[in-house]
């Protein structure tokens, strides 16, 4: 009986299709347009793309793996979406925290940035960002910074997806001194990473407030020739609202529009003072929006009204925002709770914002207001492989009666386990497996010394 079983087992092993990877787990969220949550899950994976997803009983019926990861005690989830950070400030973490936006910037970030940021800070920098998005469990972020081609090259040395915004400002930056030498460079990084599988090049003009309109329209017809996003801040502060009102007669909103700016693929970050009329806009233009919570709470910037943007069909996700003062970690798992409770307190209505909501928009509403949903943010056949492991087997984390609810209001950052990324494995075990961070590690501690100095100036 036990070689007819065996021969039983060796015929299905035949028929089986083959696939790189079987991860499994107690519950898989695949954040699809059911919502469907599978008990006793698994997922199959060739190359950079997700085969199929089902039961284990089904999966393991039909596929043969090369590898398998079978977690009991977890949850397997797409990957986080961080829709606005700057990465490389990951070394100026907590220079100059408890301050308005205006002052943060003009006092401290600018003069820091202009005595210390080149090409080697972005580097470490961004590798020091991405480790740690990598072990809390981001695969995808969206980036506004200097030398961004840099960004680049790291973000893909650890293994992330990156939406990367070359930062355009209207005053000398760190790697460009005048907008035309920072388009003429943008248009390079789009050239250079054309097609890439892990970046989405983009042109980042910081925000209406510190870029000309002119620079402003340039970047739009840049973006839409080589049909990549524009990424920029907006209405993050009442102050910015009040200032535009003064000097344009317009809102934020209201003025990119005319500049015709939004005419395209858009991502504005924060959105925190937008009006009914501004809202009509974005709907129209179909631009993606970033909620920052942490920072908007931190910078006392105010509460974007979330749950009237998602309301109206405008897709929000959540961002970190950088971690220089304004949040100072990239921790999405935070985000999400924060977003979450920021909605239910203000509002007085502990329904807005359920946790199902708050999870999505750190996956699939995230990757819409990308426009990549068509590629990440569920768990779906043909979609790229960028899934993630959480941990069910600590005593916060038990017992689980709503998978959302424990994602949103219960897990942490340090539950993720095992986080995959294009069909590539870049953590395992609470482990980084692409880069040696001890090296990164050092070279934060040499910029935190040189930092130091440089401020004593």
């Amino acid at each position: 009986m036990s070689r007819i079983f065996s021969f039983f087992l060796f015929v299905l092993a035949l028929a089986a299709e083959p696939a790189d990877f079987i991860w499994s787990a107690r519950y898989v969220i695949t954040m699809d347009a059911q919502r469907h949550v599978i008990e006793n899950g698994a997922v199959a994976i060739q190359g950079d793309r997700i085969l199929a997803v089902g039961t284990r009983a089904e999966i393991d019926a039909r596929f043969q793996a090369k590898q398998r990861l079978d977690r009991p005690d977890a949850i397997l989830a797409p990957g986080l979406i961080d829709t606005h950070t700057h990465a490389a400030m990951s070394l100026f973490r907590g220079i100059a925290d408890d301050l308005k936006l205006q002052d943060w910037l003009e006092k401290f970030i600018f003069p820091a940035e202009a005595r210390n940021v080149d090409r080697e800070f972005v580097r470490w920098g961004t590798r020091l960002a991405a480790i740690e998005m990598a072990l809390s469990g981001t695969t995808t972020y969206t980036d506004m910074y200097y030398f961004e081609e840099t960004v680049a090259e790291a973000t893909k040395e650890v293994g992330l997806r990156g939406v990367l915004g070359q930062t355009v400002i209207g005053f000398p930056a760190p790697d460009y001194k005048t907008p035309s030498e920072t388009l003429a460079g943008t248009e390079r990084f789009f050239k250079t990473f054309a097609n890439d599988p892990l970046i989405v090049p983009a042109v980042a003009p910081h925000a209406i407030y510190t870029v000309p309109d002119e620079v402003l329209k340039s970047c739009r017809l840049l973006a839409n020739r080589y049909k990549e996003p524009l990424v920029i801040h907006l209405s993050e502060t009442k102050h910015e609202n009040e200032e535009s009102l003064a000097k344009r007669g317009k809102t934020p909103t209201a003025a990119l529009e005319s500049l015709d700016v939004l005419n395209g693929w858009t991502v504005a970050a924060h959105g925190v003072w937008l009006d009914d009329a501004d809202m009509k806009i974005l709907k129209a233009r179909n631009t993606g929006l970033a909620h920052c919570p942490s920072s908007n709470m931190k910078l006392a910037s105010g509460v974007a009204p979330v749950v009237k943007i998602l309301s109206l069909g405008i897709a929000m996700g959540l961002g970190t925002d950088g971690v220089a003062g304004s949040n100072n970690d990239h921790d999405m798992m935070e985000e999400m709770d924060l977003a979450a409770k920021l909605q239910k307190v203000t509002t007085f209505d502990p329904q807005a914002l359920p946790a199902e909501t708050a999870f999505a928009m750190a996956t699939i509403t995230g990757a819409r207001a990308l426009r990549l949903d068509a590629m990440i943010g569920s768990i779906e056949t043909g979609k790229r492989a960028d899934v993630i492991m959480i941990r069910l087997d600590q005593p916060h984390a038990v017992p689980v009666y709503n998978v959302y609810s424990q994602l949103v209001y219960a897990l942490k950052a340090s539950d993720v386990a095992d986080v995959m990324v294009n069909g590539r494995v870049i953590v395992r075990d609470k482990k980084i497996m692409t880069i040696d961070p001890a090296p990164v590690m050092a070279k934060a501690a040499e910029y935190q010394e040189r930092v130091k100095k440089s401020l004593a100036r």
